[in-house]
């Protein structure tokens, strides 16, 4: 897994590969990608940020899939408890995951210029808390990191720093 968000990519070759990605998961898993929920990925996928429930729900209305706020957290929660997405905590917002499918414990890179998000692994942080959690008996189900910071576009617009750092 590589860290997705802030560098230039083709960015329809990364819509179509996570939404094969999760079809596969779906078909190998016998989980229904309802239109609903397939659309929802596609939104997320489509904006390459984290969006809240409402506004998620404001696509799906535009489009006729739905008016009422539990259409759009249904599809969320199925797609957070299966991997295809993420829920930030710190955002309230949601992520289409990078890697479906694939067992990691990610890290959201959360810039606090512009709110783009991006996913990496953070393997080592993961195992190191779960390490210190068994040592306790407790075992983790789950780790996702969060940090706040500014993202590399953001670092070179001197009205994203700090006065501090803006006047070094």
């Amino acid at each position: 897994m590589e860290t997705k968000g802030f560098e230039p990519h083709d960015h329809t070759q990364c819509i179509a590969s996570a939404m094969g990605a999760a079809e596969h998961l779906c078909d190998e898993q016998g989980l229904q990608l309802t239109k609903v929920r397939r659309r929802v990925l596609e939104i997320l996928l489509e904006k390459h940020r984290a969006m809240g429930a409402y506004e998620v729900l404001d696509h799906l209305r535009e489009e006729g899939l739905g008016s009422q706020p539990p259409v759009a957290y249904r599809a969320l929660d199925f797609l957070v408890s299966n991997g295809l997405a993420h829920r930030i905590e710190r955002l309230n917002a949601f992520i289409a995951c990078v890697a479906p499918g694939e067992s990691h414990a990610p890290t959201f890179l959360i810039c606090r210029g512009c709110s783009s998000v991006a996913e990496t692994p953070a393997w080592r942080a993961g195992r190191a808390l779960r390490n210190v959690a068994s040592e306790v008996g407790f075992e983790v189900e789950r780790v996702a990191i969060e940090a706040e910071g500014l993202c590399p576009s953001c670092q070179e617009r001197p009205e994203a720093l700090p006065e501090t750092e803006a006047q070094a």
